[in-house]
């Protein structure tokens, strides 16, 4: 199918659609990842937006299921150069295309994505709508006016209302350390670093209650990844005040927005990025361990945390090597810390796979503090 790219700028871009027959509009974003476009779009962080892909081809493997980040894609629609449509991975169990017509998704491809990515980067983010029903530049810029930009959204609340899978409040009793997960949009591969720890992850709507977390006696709490402006969640919902009440009390960690609201409901700031990190080469060095040592991460958000008047509370454990954003603090006082990258990566590299212990050794010495405290 022919299909349509109009930008709110006035820019407009012709190419071919895969997958279903759709129309829709979202903040346009690139990702620099060479692999792992399954978990991309199927990341729920990237809900409002659509991917533009600078790899040269996508679709070679297809889609297996194992590797997708959740049970479908968030992401409103993907840009790529060039699709291939007959997969080519003994694990594929359906081609891209069919599955972006099973989730009543499309592609665009067949353009320049190197001057869509240049555009972007130049620019800043911006909104953008695909066809390929309507053709008329009158009638799309009229629809792309009258849509809501995501940062006026409340994005976890879109992803709670779609959400498919349910959220259970069971207990494994097999496993040693009971974490009460917030779910902003979580990564399965989250859920499986934690679980690979001997963890058992309870899992809470982001609109849940103190007394519904201290309920089930957690060892910790996590604060996930997910969609949207962190200020705009933080105003429209009862989050940041759960959060002061639960953070003293319980060994706390945070990625991605988890670790934007860690930084809010101490008072810190967000402020969004030009056009945001969405790749898996970012370098992070580390700087709260003796040795000089630099991490190249995963990573996926448009806002980043501001701590500059709150390094009283904080410590700074990571920075961005390739713009000196914020990446990673560690509370002076409470045994609460966070990450702005992905240490689970999917896709991506696992050197920063160590934080998750980090979570695990909290939660020891909590214990054994407690231990200490009935002891006595």
């Amino acid at each position: 199918m022919q299909a349509i790219l109009l930008l709110e700028d006035g820019t407009v871009v012709h190419g071919q659609s895969l997958g279903a027959t759709c129309e829709v509009s979202g903040e346009i974003v690139f990702n620099t990842a060479m692999t792992g476009y399954e978990e991309v779009i199927s990341d729920p962080s990237y809900l409002g937006q659509i991917v533009v892909f600078t790899t040269s081809h996508i679709g070679n493997t297809g889609i297996n299921y194992q590797d997708l980040e959740s049970s479908h894609m968030h992401a409103e629609a993907m840009i790529c150069k060039e699709i291939s449509q007959i997969p080519d991975n003994y694990r594929a169990k359906v081609s891209l295309d069919e599955y972006l017509k099973k989730q009543n998704k499309c592609a665009l491809f067949g353009i320049d994505t190197r001057f869509l990515t240049q555009k972007i980067r130049n620019e800043g983010c911006l909104k953008g709508i695909i066809s390929n029903i309507d053709f008329d530049i009158k009638s799309l810029t009229k629809k792309l006016d009258s849509s809501k930009a995501l940062n006026h959204k409340n994005a976890v609340e879109i992803y709670k209302n779609n959400n498919v899978k349910s959220i259970k409040n069971t207990s494994n009793k097999n496993k040693k350390y009971k974490v009460a997960v917030f779910d902003f949009g979580i990564k399965q591969g989250i859920l499986n670093s934690l679980v690979a720890l001997n963890c058992d992850p309870i899992l809470f709507p982001y609109d849940c209650s103190a007394e519904d977390i201290k309920a089930i006696q957690p060892d910790g709490l996590f604060f996930s990844n997910g969609p949207g402006d962190p200020a705009q969640l933080a105003n429209d919902s009862k989050i940041l005040s759960v959060m002061q009440e639960l953070l003293p009390l319980f060994p706390s960690f945070g990625i991605c927005l988890g670790h934007q609201l860690i930084g809010l409901a101490f008072g810190a700031k967000t402020k969004k990025l030009n056009f945001g990190h969405h790749a898996i080469n970012h370098p992070v060095k580390i700087l709260d361990r003796s040795e000089s040592k630099v991490l190249m991460t995963s990573q996926n958000h448009n806002y980043i945390l501001d701590i500059s008047e709150f390094e009283d509370i904080f410590n700074v454990t990571h920075v961005h090597l390739n713009d000196g954003t914020l990446a990673g603090i560690r509370h002076k006082n409470l045994p609460v810390f966070s990450v702005q990258f992905h240490p689970e990566a999917n896709p991506g590299p696992r050197d920063a796979e160590y934080i998750f212990k980090e979570f695990i050794n909290d939660m020891n010495k909590n214990r054994n503090k407690n231990k200490d405290v009935i002891n006595a």
